[in-house]
C-alpha cells in the first residue's frame, strides 16, 4: 500500500482510503523531534498490525522476522506495512523527522516484545 498523492504548484496532498488498508485503525499516533541518527521503537508486537507512515523528513525502517530482516529508506509520503511478530527499529535522518504510525489495536501494554528472541528464537 502506498499513499497517492496530487501533486500541483500550490502543494501536495497525500491521501488514501482507510479501507484499503485491511484494518479498520483502532489507534494513530506520530513521533517528532527526535534527534538526527537515533534509532527508536526497539519493539514488536503479538496482534497490533502496523503501518508506518514518513511525513516528513527520511527514516530508515527495518523489520525483523523469523526468517528475514527488511529495511526501507522511507522519504516523506512513503509508507511500510509492520505485520504482528516483527521487531521494528526506525533510524531518523535528518532530525527533521515526522513519522505517522496507524494501528489495527487500541494501547495494550501487554501486546508488546520487548526481547528480540521471542520473535526470532532463541
Amino acid at each position: 500500500h502506498m499513499l497517492s498523492h496530487h501533486i500541483e504548484e500550490r502543494g501536495t496532498l497525500s491521501y488514501m482510503e482507510l479501507s484499503d488498508l485491511g484494518f479498520e485503525p483502532k489507534r494513530m499516533y506520530y513521533i517528532t523531534g527526535v534527534p538526527q541518527g537515533e534509532v527508536r521503537g526497539n519493539h514488536g508486537h503479538r496482534t497490533d498490525l502496523q503501518y508506518l507512515i514518513c511525513v516528513k523528513g527520511q527514516i530508515r525502517v527495518t523489520l525483523t522476522s523469523k526468517n528475514e530482516v527488511e529495511t526501507t529508506m522511507l522519504d516523506a509520503g512513503d509508507m511500510v506495512f509492520m505485520d504482528k511478530m516483527v521487531w521494528g527499529e526506525q533510524e531518523y535522518m535528518t532530525g527533521e523527522d515526522i513519522l505517522l504510525v496507524l494501528c489495527s489495536t487500541s494501547y495494550d501494554k501487554s501486546d508488546y516484545i520487548t526481547d528480540i528472541s521471542e520473535i526470532v528464537g532463541a
